[in-house]
């Protein structure tokens, strides 16, 4: 269980113990990503593996840490969980199952009938171009092309471990790089909630820059390597 975290002192003792208690077979490391308050004790604290980068590379660079940590201790699988308890450890056999099928990678969706999650209007408006962006791009239709909850086989792992793109909105870019690279890449419906604590790392205007940019990014995104290309041997967290 790979967990990205940036000044999550507080929502992380809920998400880590969510996962003591739904899924307690998984090993969680937890990436401090250059947090100025408590959360690498607080990791270290709850029981988690803590790698603590030196200063904040955004989410991008932290998930590529955590799969290249996954990667070299031999893991198998990988799953991508928040600190911030937007994420339900309960749902997390649902996105395993789907690996169990012959996924490559799997997205658990906030949009795709389950549960009752809400996004303002200008967010709504910007996910929506995405989706349509996507659809042309990757050639695969999305509903939830940002969810920060996924699973990942050993394949999609060896290629995110040093291709993982460190921008923010690396979710979507991840997307697009997976889906081109031939990659089995499904989608199945998860219930999310809200934020128990601490703010997203981005305000609007921010935001709106990052999504301009990353409609000009994917437009451009080099290829990753695909299903039977020679790499590293299989080794990948979650189980």
């Amino acid at each position: 269980m790979v967990i990205p975290a940036f000044n999550e002192q507080d929502a992380l003792p809920k998400s880590l113990a969510d996962l003591r208690a739904n899924a307690p077979g998984l090993d969680v490391v937890v990436i401090d990503d250059g947090s100025i308050d408590a959360t690498a004790a607080v990791a270290t604290a709850e029981g988690a593996v803590c790698l603590q980068l030196p200063f904040n590379l955004g989410i991008g660079g932290a998930l590529r840490t955590g799969f290249r940590y996954a990667v070299e201790m031999g893991y198998e699988r990988a799953l991508q969980f928040d600190a911030d308890g937007q994420h339900d450890a309960g749902q997390i056999q649902v996105l395993l199952d789907e690996l169990d099928q012959g996924a490559d990678m799997v997205v658990g969706s906030r949009f795709a009938g389950e549960g009752d999650y809400k996004v303002g209007r200008s967010r709504g408006l910007a996910m929506r171009v995405l989706r349509w962006a996507i659809a042309r791009l990757a050639g695969r239709r999305f509903s939830d092309t940002s969810s920060g909850f996924r699973a990942f086989g050993p394949g999609v792992l060896r290629s995110f471990a040093t291709d993982y793109p460190i921008e923010y909105m690396d979710s979507v870019e991840a997307l697009v790089l997976a889906c081109r690279a031939g990659f089995d890449v499904r989608e199945v419906p998860v219930v999310m909630h809200e934020r128990v604590a601490g703010q997203a790392s981005n305000r609007r205007f921010r935001l709106a820059y990052h999504y301009v940019r990353v409609l000009l990014v994917l437009a451009t995104s080099k290829r990753i390597q695909g299903p039977g290309t020679d790499a590293t041997p299989e080794a990948v967290v979650a189980s």
